[in-house]
């Protein structure tokens, strides 16, 4: 139990799992969810406790229970002690200082990042600003590779997103083309299916792959369907790059995905086997949001943000290439306006970067959210400069098979000339190979005989 007197007032706190919900900004699935604050002074109340919160509480209690949950099985049996010890004599508010600190350097969040759990960057993430979350997060750098080089510092990559509501192969391949036009898809090509059959998996993951082979693009592509249906697909011989799989911070919430710890590893070994990287062997694509254990009563009482955040240590176990949260993706009983969606996309890639994870963010919201593309412009921009690994990139930034809105082909091209960021360097140096962008990185216009325009040319016909 902890307590603490502020303005007069004695707060209680059952427990670390309440204090943690307590704390948290506020949002509405934590309002529904029963757990949120019930008024602003409870919640910096709660805030003032947790700062006083010593670091090494993380390892003695457990906001959910280790003999239930797979998941903090994993996070208490990989904690690597050594790793901890230059923070372990700190509280949660020293910590934040620490980490706002010029001691914070990249190289000692990476040395750190094994020693720290979920639950205490989570805590640490409910005291800080946004300009707080922006500026640490920057100082984390993760680099991972395939077929490319991804988070390299002053770098931002793209996911291109050519969905389509029918799978239809030449509706894909133009939206394929247009966006590598634009000079996206250094951090993967990735399709949502409509459907999640083996045999139409394996269409779209041959089609991927043979326009990466017929213009020797350096990048990496991506079906995101079930891990069990990419492990088949596999076993039948596609030409699979990435696993991707949809996880959360519990066991139950993964359980409702149909997945477990050992099909993601499963999943992993079946990738490695097909050897298809070239400059690297990070295979697995992960995606997260918070709100999926609410939606699946998985949380254990637990406020979103915290259920999310362990998340990562699941991902983090897969050494994946890519994480990404969709942010907005679930809808307002999460998350409900502009406000809150910009909040939760700072904390999650705080969260997952000082976790050691090399992490993305879908800037996103669903139509009756009380968002709007200002709002996804201010999280672009913040994100942008906290160093973000990558963002989506999809036509009119409107996913006409999901239903959503995000970011698009442009708001790439935007963010990446307003703060200076580059591709990855291998895809950098292939658009100025093909005729795409100058030797600045801009973008050119394509000469006459160009090989991927006359390609857009003949889908047009």
């Amino acid at each position: 139990m902890y307590r603490i007197q502020a303005g007069g007032t004695n707060y209680t706190f059952s427990n670390l799992r309440d204090l943690l919900a307590k704390a948290t900004p506020p949002r509405s699935g934590d309002v529904l969810a029963g757990v949120g604050a019930t008024s602003a002074a409870e919640n910096v109340a709660a805030k003032m406790a947790l700062a006083d919160l010593p670091l090494k509480q993380f390892l003695n209690e457990a906001v959910v229970p280790y003999e239930e949950d797979d998941v903090t099985r994993l996070i208490i049996d990989t904690h690597d002690s050594a790793a901890f010890a230059p923070v372990a004599h700190m509280t949660v508010g020293e910590f934040r200082d620490w980490l706002l600190s010029d001691k914070a350097s990249s190289d000692a969040l990476a040395k750190l990042a094994p020693g720290l759990t979920p639950e205490m960057v989570a805590a640490v993430s409910k005291i800080m600003r946004n300009q707080d979350l922006v500026l640490a997060a920057r100082k984390a750098v993760v680099i991972t590779k395939f077929r490319d080089t991804i988070g390299l510092p002053g770098h931002m990559s793209a996911r291109l997103q050519p969905n389509h509501p029918t799978d239809d192969k030449k509706g894909i391949a133009a939206s394929m083309v247009d966006g590598l036009m634009y000079g996206c898809g250094d951090a993967v090509i990735g399709i949502n299916p409509a459907s999640d059959n083996v045999s139409a998996i394996t269409v779209l993951l041959e089609m991927m792959d043979e326009v990466i082979r017929r213009f020797d693009i350096p990048t990496q592509s991506c079906v995101l369907t079930h891990v069990t249906t990419t492990i088949e697909a596999i076993r039948r011989g596609a030409p699979v790059d990435l696993v991707f799989q949809s996880i959360g911070g519990t066991q139950a919430v993964n359980a409702s995905f149909g997945v477990t710890l050992d099909m993601l590893k499963e999943g992993r070994e079946a990738a490695l086997s097909l050897k298809r990287g070239t400059v690297g062997d990070n295979v697995m694509y992960f995606e997260t949001g918070q709100g999926s254990a609410l939606s699946a009563d998985a949380h254990h009482g637990c406020d979103q943000q915290t259920i999310e955040t362990r998340a990562y240590a699941v991902a983090r176990q897969y050494k994946p290439l890519l994480v990404n949260t969709v942010v907005g993706f679930i809808g307002p009983e999460y998350l409900y306006n502009g406000k809150e969606i910009i909040r939760a996309g700072l904390e999650d890639h705080f969260c997952g970067k000082l976790l050691g994870l090399p992490m993305g963010c879908d800037i996103c919201y669903t139509n009756h959210a009380e968002a709007d593309q200002d709002d996804m412009d201010i999280l672009l921009m913040m994100l942008g400069a906290a160093g973000v690994t990558f963002i989506m990139g999809i036509p009119g930034a409107d996913d006409i098979m999901l239903n959503y809105q995000s970011t698009s082909f442009h708001d790439a091209l935007y963010v990446r000339e307003a703060l200076g960021l580059k591709r990855a360097p291998e895809f950098d140096q292939w658009l100025q190979g093909i005729g795409l962008t100058d030797t600045a990185g801009k973008l050119a216009p394509p000469r006459a005989g160009n090989a991927l325009l006359q390609h857009a040319q003949g889908l047009a016909a």
